[in-house]
């Protein structure tokens, strides 16, 4: 795999048991890569390894005064110089290739496995560690799947070394490959201690990450209620955890690196002091010394990449249990699907309320608990989080659907929709039938001074479909982001329109306008919209009302008001109008509906229309 390849194609399924169990899964995937890396890293540190003993024929050929071997040594040495150029070069290559790729991969599986989740994931999962896996934890991962084959040809590198110089100088070759292993086995203590160190940062590291995101998202509301002293010593305490967690991480670290300069120099002076008794004694030459000690003071090289694949190991393990545990995260239900790809139409109904959403009509649902609301329309859309009964298109059960198939015909639009930065353009790009204009939709939607105040934040747009939206839309009002979130709903058309309080943060002129483009826009087509605005619930075809999580009454609004006090305790935010008798008795009051009707039995209005005035702040 070349980096200019990527994405994959097909990533793959990963075996997510685990963390040590995922971080195999990769390198056996990148066998071809690894392979690569291997082979010029043997061709690198052999060519490395083989200097010493060329340097020592040199040496030797001098001080025997042979020309001969003296040409024969320098050309051995310009030999081993190229291939430690070339091997160096390509291992380089190889192992950024392998690095990038690994990380690549795993980022894909969570991108892939984030949008099967969707609004599932952050109920699971936090956000930030969401964040903090796809963006650190991946190259840790990535660091250790390339450093196995650097690892591996620095092992048979020194491995050769030992048996070579056991065969060209036993006396003193012994003495080293003795010495060697001792040296890489050395640490080997060291490394449960300093592995749980580096679980222990990381996990300081990941909380103080999810703490940031979850600060910086919620800012506004901090500010509101002036939280945000309180936060920033919550994130401070977590940063100086994590402080104290990567010192003591890194002086274990360091106790390692030092013993890794200590032992080759000990065992250096070992080699240097046997080898001159030998040589005085005259059972080793010149040369010979030479070459057993230029292959100690090399060996230290290869050597390191002992100590780089224990950290490197250390490092991607929290990483790669972090990754593991949300790549194993599963939907309720199957997103394959047991029936054929179809997009079916009909009638909507959920079995476990008894809601039914006639095709082609608007429905208005009111429910008194926001979150059963909330997971009502989560279950509409098919392939639920929640366990439960599935609904129910046209008869066709949507959790036996592909999910594709079931986002194609039911699109699910939440309290709180995201908005993805860039140009407006790219915002409203989104899969769609072709039937309605990204102009349409936002003049139903009530965008007209979203545009301008886009446009206005964004020099040199001569087009308002070429501003730039920022990061969650953070530089427009919360109605403002509703309204471009509704615009994008409406420009994909799908057979199933669920929204979920699309008008909460608008005031009651735009919502009403709103409601009106939103009926006139959806004509023809199935629209649910989970509402207790009475400006929505005026022009629904059809009015259902949720108590105890099951239909209480259906009808329309005016027909609601009358004969039902709990649905009018819901709309009216009047708790002691549901203890208000129904019936064609004396109204308590009279007054009039947005149109101008007579209602009865209906407080004022005016007051919780005025509740529902939310200015738009910028």
């Amino acid at each position: 795999m070349r980096i200019q390849d990527l994405p994959y194609s097909d990533p793959g399924v990963p075996d997510a048991r685990s963390g040590p169990r995922l971080l195999w899964w990769l390198f056996r995937n990148q066998l071809r890569g690894q392979a690569a890396a291997l082979a010029w890293g043997l061709l690198h540190f052999t060519s490395v390894a083989a200097l010493p003993f060329c340097v020592g024929l040199a040496v030797q050929a001098v001080t025997d005064r042979s020309g001969g071997r003296l040409a024969l040594a320098g050309g051995l040495l310009a030999l081993c110089c190229a291939g430690n150029a070339v091997g160096d070069t390509f291992l380089h290559r190889a192992a950024v290739t392998n690095w990038i790729t690994a990380a690549a991969r795993v980022q894909q599986l969570l991108a892939r496995r984030t949008a099967t989740l969707g609004s599932a994931l952050t109920r699971r999962v936090a956000a930030g560690e969401v964040v903090a896996v796809s963006t650190g934890d991946v190259e840790k991962i990535g660091w250790f799947v390339e450093a196995v084959s650097r690892f591996t040809a620095a092992a048979v590198a020194v491995l050769l070394v030992c048996v070579g110089l056991v065969v060209y100088q036993p006396a003193l070759g012994v003495v080293v490959a003795v010495g060697l292993p001792v040296l890489a086995l050395a640490v080997l203590p060291l490394l449960p201690p300093a592995t749980r160190r580096a679980d222990v940062q990381r996990e300081k590291a990941g909380r103080a990450t999810e703490l940031a995101a979850d600060t910086v998202a919620g800012l506004r509301v901090l500010r509101g209620i002036g939280g945000e002293e309180l936060f920033l010593d919550r994130y401070r305490d977590a940063s100086q955890q994590v402080r104290r967690a990567a010192v003591r991480s890194a002086r274990m670290w360091s106790l390692i690196a030092a013993i890794q300069v200590l032992l080759p120099g000990l065992l250096l002076i070992a080699v240097v002091w046997h080898g001159v008794n030998l040589a005085r004694d005259g059972r080793i030459d010149v040369g010979g010394l030479v070459t057993v000690y230029s292959s100690v003071m090399i060996l230290t090289y290869p050597l390191r990449h002992f100590e780089e694949i224990a950290m490197a190991y250390a490092s991607s393990r929290p990483s790669a249990k972090r990754a593991a545990r949300v790549l194993a995260l599963e939907r309720a239900t199957d997103t394959g699907g047991s029936r054929a790809a179809e997009v079916p139409t009909g009638d909507l109904r959920d079995p476990g309320t008894g809601l039914l959403a006639p095709s082609g009509l608007l429905t208005a649902v009111v429910c008194g608990d926001p979150d059963a609301a909330g997971r009502l329309a989560d279950r509409l859309g098919g392939h639920s989080a929640q366990d439960g009964a599935s609904a129910l298109l046209g008869g066709v059960p949507l959790d036996e659907l592909p999910l594709d198939s079931a986002r194609t015909a039911v699109l699910v639009q939440d309290k709180d929709p995201v908005l993805l930065s860039g140009t407006l353009r790219e915002l409203l790009d989104v899969p769609a039938s072709g039937k309605v204009e990204a102009g349409e939709a936002l003049a139903a939607a009530q965008c007209g001074d979203v545009l301008a105040a886009l446009a206005q934040g964004s020099s040199g747009a001569e087009d308002p479909m070429d501003a730039r939206v920022t990061e969650r839309g953070r530089s427009l009002s919360g109605g403002q982001r509703q309204r471009l979130a509704l615009a994008r709903s409406l420009i994909t058309d799908p057979e199933v329109l669920v929204l979920d309080e699309p008008t909460s943060a608008v005031d009651s002129h735009t919502e009403a306008r709103i409601a009106e483009g939103v009926r006139g826009l959806r004509a023809g087509r199935t629209t649910v919209v989970f509402t207790s605005s009475p400006l929505l619930l005026e022009r629904a075809d059809r009015v259902v009302f949720l108590h105890g999580g099951r239909v209480a009454a259906a009808g329309t609004h005016r027909e609601m008001l009358r004969a039902e006090p709990r649905y009018r305790a819901v709309v009216t935010r009047d708790a002691e109008a549901e203890a208000t008798p129904s019936g064609d008795g004396a109204p308590a009051s009279e007054t009039r509906t947005p149109d101008g009707a007579l209602a009865a039995g209906v407080p004022r209005p005016d007051a919780p229309y005025r509740l529902r005035e939310i200015e738009e702040t910028a």
